[in-house]
């Protein structure tokens, strides 16, 4: 119980539901919205820059050849996950706006996380090299993989209220994203030391970077009227439709793991990475990829997964491995 309690309360959380109240109350318009976004560019930028710098190369390179884990895990969290998403947006398209109904297209195709997933991974007893690695290499993967994705569906047929993702996305997401972490690899000999010695100052700049793209996302769905766009109604349908994702997500990478034959601790490290979606490649793309007028409020699902992930994860690592009787 008081794991979950400490979850609940995790630094990032707060902060992400911090720019989210600071998003209702004083949200950036007029001409100021062009200077925050150049601001979340840049906090994008950095973050990236800090991930190519501290993710070494050999573990990439180790997870990318571990393939009878990495092959199905990626399968599920890209197309099964993916697929979820697809369902998810047509129970959504006739009941929720068009931009939130996408958002669970969006979720479905995130790569998952690497913090969370390893400390849960940890916290239950599984293998948490397999966990680093493998949640590493899916979130590199998932720059080459999410956008193209959703430019594809967006370009094959989706309504025209959420028009706007264009192909000209990929140069942000090439010049926002692939560069800087190309860049952090390229200077990981010189500055990584930097990195993992300030490993604390490091991790809060992490967080704020994804906490500033988050509120300036939000302040445009806001400005939007989100608050006055979905009625009780919506969220009690909003709600249930990421709890089937919540339930596909972590079922269905239990009942994988267990059927590509995975030893227990590496069938655990399956399900964290497996189940759960990463909000820090989830607010960037989504603020380099859709219109300003549009990312907050398709990001709305993965932030409503990603904090229920947090909750559901604390008592599931208990129950696998609860604590010892002194």
């Amino acid at each position: 119980m008081l794991r979950r309690v400490l979850t609940l309360f995790d630094p990032l959380v707060r902060l992400l539901l911090l720019a989210i109240l600071l998003a209702s109350i004083v949200p950036v318009t007029g001409e100021g919205k062009a200077v925050a976004r150049l601001v979340s560019d840049g906090a994008i930028f950095f973050l990236f820059l800090l991930n190519g710098l501290r993710l070494p190369r050999a573990d990439v390179l180790r997870g990318i050849g571990n393939i009878r884990f990495l092959l199905p895990l990626a399968l599920w969290v890209f197309a099964a996950m993916g697929l979820a998403g697809w369902a998810m947006f047509h129970l959504a398209d006739n009941t929720l706006p068009p931009a939130i109904a996408l958002g669970f297209l969006f979720l479905g195709v995130l790569p998952s996380t690497v913090q969370s997933a390893t400390t849960y991974t940890s916290l239950a007893g599984g293998n948490v090299a397999h966990s680093v690695v493998a949640s590493a290499a899916l979130n590199i993967l998932g720059v080459f993989i999410s956008a193209p994705i959703i430019i594809w569906l967006a370009s094959a047929g989706l309504p025209t209220d959420t028009a706007g993702i264009e192909l000209s996305a990929l140069e942000r997401i090439a010049l926002i994203l692939l560069l800087p972490f190309v860049i952090g690899q390229v200077l990981q000999g010189r500055l990584g030391s930097v990195v993992t010695d300030n490993r604390k100052l490091m991790s809060w700049a992490d967080r704020i970077a994804i906490a500033i793209a988050v509120y300036v996302a939000f302040s445009s769905a806001v400005e939007r009227g989100i608050w006055s766009q979905l009625d009780l109604a919506s969220w009690g349908i909003l709600l249930s439709l990421v709890g089937i994702m919540l339930a596909f997500g972590f079922f269905g990478a239990w009942w994988l793991g267990g059927a590509s034959r995975l030893e227990r601790p590496d069938r655990i490290a399956f399900l964290f990475a497996g189940a759960q979606k990463s909000i820090a490649m989830g607010a960037p793309l989504a603020a380099v990829l859709f219109p300003p007028a549009m990312a907050g409020l398709v990001l709305l699902p993965a932030l409503i997964y990603h904090l229920s992930q947090l909750v559901i994860s604390a008592p599931l690592a208990s129950r696998f491995n609860p604590p010892q009787p002194r």
